[in-house]
């Protein structure tokens, strides 16, 4: 009797479970909704950009465009070989990436392996502040301070140049490469280094032939995306790079990447509907897979070379 007495009513337990599994149910059908939204933008974005360049391309040959070294859209004699905007675009990621890896990968290594905890706290919000100041301000930093001092070196650099906004770049992508490198290392067990130090390695040898190759995954991984935000970055080469699309590998000189061709026709002096106005489409769906490829190649390299420990 007493157990009837005690025993709630008839389905008050699968009610209060309803209640209680109704708040999961409705978080995770908000979590879907965001997933599906941000899917819907993306393959919105895509689509207005394989549109535009459709009809861009119904005007100009695809050949004429991957494999000219000419662009002028803007001119009155038309050329559209995007390789003058690809030649920029290179030049100026490669050379912030000279600047970024050995930087990064050496301050990684230091925070890692030799900082103490005391001096590591302190050290890397400093360096990742760099990454929170305004691209704008980099670029007229580059324009205003980097190039009187790279033209008191050598007469020969132009007041715009791929070299100056390279270097500035370069220290922007700084903290990603660190950051993300030091995170690896790490990861890196802490019994990988003390059987090295039980086999007699120094710390410099510990650090570059058992903690960088165990880490060496992330790092590239650290290094592919650092390639991809330089090779997507705007404010800096419009600012500091000039606006000559030239199909030159020489940094001294003003040159034009793909993202500060954007900025320029965005401005408003291409009419709407234009052959000129469509080159953005064709450009930024360029540049679109070019930063695909660079991210499945990160994901890539992190699936064939990741280390995994018991």
């Amino acid at each position: 009797m007493a157990r009837d007495v005690l025993s709630p009513p008839l389905g008050h337990g699968s009610r209060s479970g309803w209640r209680r599994k109704l708040p999961e149910q409705a978080i995770a059908v908000a979590l879907f909704l965001s997933s599906f939204v941000s899917i819907l933008i993306t393959i919105g974005i895509v689509a207005v950009l394989l549109f535009e360049a459709i009809t861009f391309f119904g005007d100009v040959t695809l050949l004429e465009f991957m494999t000219g070294t000419r662009w002028t859209p803007l001119f009155s004699s038309k050329q559209f070989g995007v390789l003058a905007l690809v030649a920029g675009t290179t030049l100026t990621a490669v050379l912030a990436m000279a600047v970024a890896l050995p930087l990064g990968l050496l301050s990684a290594i230091y925070l890692s392996e030799y900082a103490p905890d005391r001096i590591r706290r302190l050290v890397k919000p400093i360096l990742e502040v760099l990454a929170g100041i305004p691209t704008v301000v980099y670029g007229y930093f580059a324009l205003l301070f980097v190039t009187p001092i790279l033209r008191g070196i050598s007469e020969d650099i132009a007041v715009f140049n791929a070299l100056s906004a390279s270097i500035v770049m370069g220290i922007m992508i700084l903290p990603m490469v660190s950051s993300l490198s030091e995170d690896a290392m790490r990861s890196v067990p802490r019994n990988l280094r003390e059987a090295a130090y039980a086999l007699g390695s120094t710390k410099l040898e510990v650090s570059t032939l058992v903690v960088v190759p165990a880490a060496l995954s992330g790092i590239m991984s650290a290094f592919i995306l650092a390639v991809s935000r330089a090779i997507g970055e705007t404010m800096i080469v419009t600012i500091a790079a000039g606006q000559n699309p030239s199909f030159t590998l020489n940094p001294f000189v003003p040159i034009e990447t793909m993202t500060a061709y954007i900025v320029q026709v965005s401005q408003g002096d291409a009419p709407a509907g234009s052959i000129e106005f469509k080159t953005i489409f064709a450009v930024a769906l360029l540049l679109f897979v070019i930063t695909l490829v660079m991210n499945l190649l990160s994901q890539y390299v992190v699936s064939r070379f990741r280390e995994e420990y018991e």
